[in-house]
């Protein structure tokens, strides 16, 4: 039996596109000779389609776009997913299923079991877990055929009571398919492998897995479809961050030794710049936007973002607004031209000296005199927003909010300045790796210019000013922000690591005052296992680590 991995791109609600698209690879696999076409999860309307799943219509087109791929696979089977109602009165209104289609005609149902309520995943709101399990017969083979997290049990501490894979066992089947919305975060591959591996060496089954590829707002999916013969050996490993349809033999997966190449393991640093790269230019295509606008200010966090614009949207589309103020040193205004000269985008110059004055001027009274601080500071920020969301509304660009996740983390940043934006794109990079995205963006050559990336990082909004003046060094403070953000340790664990005790408290009550901050804050795209945002939810009044 041949089977086609159909790795693809969705789009959330925008059933003409999908169902074409689905369709449109069915005729692809049938060319290349396959018996059996598989889509991924939730395919039929994407993933993750959260409150559109309340609404009957939505429902509807589901299961309409379902009726009309079936009626294009009709010599040839294929399986995708979607989501169904629950006929029985008791529980939730839906499940999250699959369709076995064959002979233009759905001639089985399986519904997923395990459902994610996690981190980004929510499904429990909406599906009721599945309990009952039947294997799928074709072409003379027993498919056990899952949903994405119906195989992640298999470890030393279960999520789930249950485990469907200890159910269909029982059945002799010959094979493990799994279709998946798995969503990328640059250490999710390799735990992803060792899964799965772990399912197919477990019950010594070859294991078929296709998960989605593309950027659905925040989320990213990152495709990479995987397959395992029945000793947990990874056979065959479709591309990353593309689409690609692939076709396996069942029988050579399981005699034939390295027939289908591996790929390398990409590092960390390439994998964030290839989601990001993704995520950005899916924001757009899927929004119905072309062009994008940012704030240049000769720093790092604004030259990665704009170096990255560049290529998901292409220069032409990429405008840089440099918005030097009274304090802003004539090299970060020649650092900014530099980086436009070598990229070719868009730019302007607007100065908000004149601005900055203005609001000067006009709140003397109010304040009584009282020394310039923060609030100064700030107004200068909240000018550059201002500038930026008028070249915005002007010319229809969209803006890229350039604050990288150490800010976020600690509450450096202006609300209504420097953090607004349409959707933020290194939100979830720490300062030390934008770095390291620097360093990548200039492997083949100088993007961004050296001194951008050697000089001491600083917001430029009094004189002299440096980010380590009011913050720890990014070396130090990034470690801290790793094990209390992604590893989720407290005060007491980080510094029996070895930190100083003073300096995690200080870090750690900074995080948690600034979460009002990031409520305000866009969308950020999603590239670590915990970004800000649906992932991480806390409360704005909470005292904890305070």
């Amino acid at each position: 039996m041949k089977i086609a991995l159909a790795q693809l791109n969705y789009h959330i609600g925008n059933f003409d596109l999908n169902t074409d698209h689905i369709i449109r690879h069915i005729s692809l696999a049938r060319e290349k000779g396959a018996d059996l076409v598989v889509f991924a999860e939730l395919a039929v309307c994407g993933y993750p389609p959260r409150d559109f799943l309340d609404y009957s219509q939505f429902l509807t087109h589901c299961e309409a776009a379902a009726q009309k791929i079936a009626k294009h696979c009709t010599d040839m089977a294929c399986i995708i997913g979607l989501p169904i109602k629950n006929e029985v009165v008791k529980g939730k209104d839906l499940y999250n299923a699959a369709y076995f289609i064959e002979n233009g005609a759905v001639k089985a149902v399986v519904k997923k079991a395990l459902l994610p309520t996690y981190d980004v995943f929510d499904e429990y709101r909406y599906f009721e877990p599945f309990n009952e399990f039947q294997c799928i017969d074709f072409k003379g083979k027993r498919i056990a055929l899952t949903i994405c997290e119906d195989l992640w049990n298999i470890n030393d501490n279960p999520l789930y009571v249950s485990c469907p894979m200890d159910e269909l066992i029982k059945q002799s089947p010959d094979v493990m398919i799994n279709i998946a919305a798995s969503p990328f975060n640059y250490r999710h591959d390799e735990d992803r492998i060792q899964v799965l591996s772990g399912n197919a060496k477990n019950y010594k089954l070859p294991l078929f897995y296709v998960n989605q590829v593309g950027a659905q707002t925040e989320i990213i999916f990152d495709g990479g479809s995987l397959v395992f013969d029945e000793e947990g050996a990874l056979k065959a490993e479709m591309k990353y961050f593309e689409e690609d349809l692939q076709v396996f033999d069942l029988d050579e997966i399981q005699n034939v030794k390295n027939k289908y190449p591996l790929l390398e393991r990409a590092s960390d640093i390439s994998q964030i710049h290839d989601g990001l790269i993704l995520g950005i230019r899916d924001y757009f295509r899927k929004s119905g936007f072309t062009k994008a606008v940012l704030g240049l200010s000769g720093g790092i966090d604004s030259a990665v973002v704009c170096a990255l614009a560049c290529r998901a949207l292409g220069a032409e589309n990429v405008m840089a607004v440099l918005m030097p103020s009274k304090y802003s040193s004539d090299h970060s205004v020649k650092d900014a031209l530099d980086l436009v000269k070598n990229i070719g985008c868009q730019h302007e110059i607007i100065e908000i000296k004149a601005a900055a004055a203005a609001f000067d001027g006009m709140m003397a009274n109010a304040f009584g005199g009282l020394p310039f601080n923060l609030t100064e500071e700030n107004i200068q920020a909240r000018c550059r927003g201002i500038v930026v969301m008028a070249m915005s509304n002007k010319f229809g660009y969209i803006l890229l909010n350039t604050s990288n996740k150490s800010e976020c983390a600690v509450g450096y940043g202006t609300l209504y300045g420097d953090m607004c934006g349409a959707i933020g794109v290194i939100g979830d990079v720490y300062k030390t790796q934008v770095f390291e995205l620097a360093r990548y963006l200039n492997k083949d050559g100088e993007i961004i210019p050296e001194n951008t990336i050697v000089k001491p990082p600083s917001a430029e909004l009094r004189p002299d000013q440096k980010d380590s003046d009011s913050l720890p060094e990014y070396d130090i403070l990034d470690q801290v922000l790793f094990r209390h953000i992604e590893q989720q340790q407290d005060s007491n664990q980080i510094i029996a690591a070895g930190f100083d005790e003073a300096l995690v408290k200080r870090i750690l009550k900074m995080v948690n005052a600034a979460e009002f901050k990031r409520y305000q804050t866009p969308p950020i795209l999603r590239v670590s296992p915990k970004a800000f945002g649906m992932g991480r939810r806390m409360p704005i009044v909470g005292k904890y680590m305070d």
